[in-house]
């Protein structure tokens, strides 16, 4: 595997840099204090052609891998922390299962609009009462004599449904106790995000201010059989399909973050002196940086690695988790080495570390926690007995 960067991969890096130039850190600072949403980034990535990396080319898109998605999103996640990746992931490759399920109708009907930025969408798969468990969910499609469908249930943490005009729900369509498999009888639908039937309430929370978390409380919404993507019952493969690739992206915008508080701490150990001498030349600084610096490297890698298997279409399932592992524990701890080198500093919120730390923890958490990551690698590459 090369691990040097082509010069059109080299080209999106840049890309995205000179885009992220025009948005500071005061820019996400400020996003984060007001709860805004950062509709001029979102509009300005848009702009340049961006939310359609991964879209096919007769819809707009560039038909590019999920190495190169990747690396533009570490780019954003340095520019801007998880605020600034998280106001785009969903346009990025939000649509993967249109992408490989849906009919040609739904893609061209669907596809150029989202990778243009002309809609926004938001996941609707989580619930109160499932958390990981997926296949027990209890939001239900139930199908209409026509043959259309009345939605009703209740989603939870789902992303970006204030500013959403569409969402991509995955509800139940057959009873639990009538499927044969717990992973089947889920449909997955793509639809208009119509508030006279889905109540939306924000949820507050310790970081990424700036974009939305939100409860969703669905009372019959109508939806169209034409808006169910491939076969009924079958909505969680769809999903499953694409959990990989989200898991690098996941994992690559964790270094990002950690890349970002890692050059803010070196800045400030550098300028910073006490006693007569920067406070960077002191072991006890630069050794947990350094460290930092190779955790980083490391989980680049695996990412990469990762990438390049999901790209060539081979399986890279323990290696995707284990990259979003890797980046998320080492951004932690990049994020934490970052506030004790700022000291006191750290704390304030004009350093920006604060804010990074505060929104690395979403990344930490999901969409799988570590534990289970190790169980399903202890499970599938070392052959231990399931434990959960």
């Amino acid at each position: 595997m090369d691990y040097q960067l082509s010069a059109d991969q080299q080209a999106i890096v840049d890309a995205a840099q000179k885009i992220c130039a025009d948005f500071p850190l005061e820019y996400w600072r400020n996003k984060d204090k007001n709860h805004e949403f950062p509709h001029e980034f979102f509009n300005a990535v848009a702009s340049g052609g961006w939310l359609g990396i991964c879209m096919p080319e007769d819809v707009g898109g560039a038909n590019l891998g999920v190495t190169e998605a990747a690396l533009f999103m570490r780019a954003v996640a340095e520019c801007g922390g998880q605020a600034a990746a998280s106001t785009i992931h969903m346009n990025i490759f939000g649509l993967a299962p249109v992408v490989h399920f849906g009919t040609e109708a739904q893609k061209q009907a669907w596809l150029p609009p989202f990778s243009r930025g002309e809609h926004k969408a938001c996941f609707a798969v989580t619930e109160p009462d499932t958390g990981l468990d997926t296949t027990k969910l209890k939001v239900v499609a139930k199908k209409q004599p026509d043959g259309n469908y009345l939605i009703s249930g209740k989603k939870v943490f789902i992303s970006t449904a204030q500013v959403a005009d569409h969402m991509l729900i995955l509800a139940r369509t057959t009873p639990i106790e009538q499927v044969k498999k717990h992973s089947e009888g889920l449909s997955l639908f793509y639809t208009k995000l119509d508030r006279k039937y889905v109540d939306i309430r924000e949820i507050d929370k310790l970081g990424r201010a700036a974009v939305d978390t939100n409860e969703l409380f669905i009372d019959d919404l109508p939806v169209s059989k034409d808006e169910l993507i491939g076969e009924e019952g079958k909505g969680l493969s769809y999903i499953f399909h694409g959990m990989n690739a989200e898991r690098v992206l996941v994992a690559v915008e964790q270094v990002g973050i950690g890349r970002a508080v890692l050059n803010l701490a070196t800045q400030y150990a550098k300028e910073r002196v006490v006693f007569g001498r920067p406070i960077g030349q002191n072991q006890g600084v630069q050794h947990p940086l350094a460290r930092n610096w190779a955790e980083l490297e490391a989980a680049n890698h695996m990412i990469f690695a990762a990438a390049d298997l999901y790209d060539r279409g081979l399986p890279c399932g323990s290696e995707a988790n284990a990259a979003k592992l890797l980046a998320s524990e080492a951004c932690m701890n990049a994020c934490q080495t970052s506030i004790l080198t700022h000291g006191g500093f750290g704390y304030a919120k004009e350093y920006h570390v604060e804010r990074f730390m505060r929104e690395a923890w979403i990344g930490y958490i999901a969409p799988v926690t570590p534990q289970l990551i190790l169980s399903n690698i202890a499970e599938r590459k070392l052959g231990l007995p399931k434990s959960y």
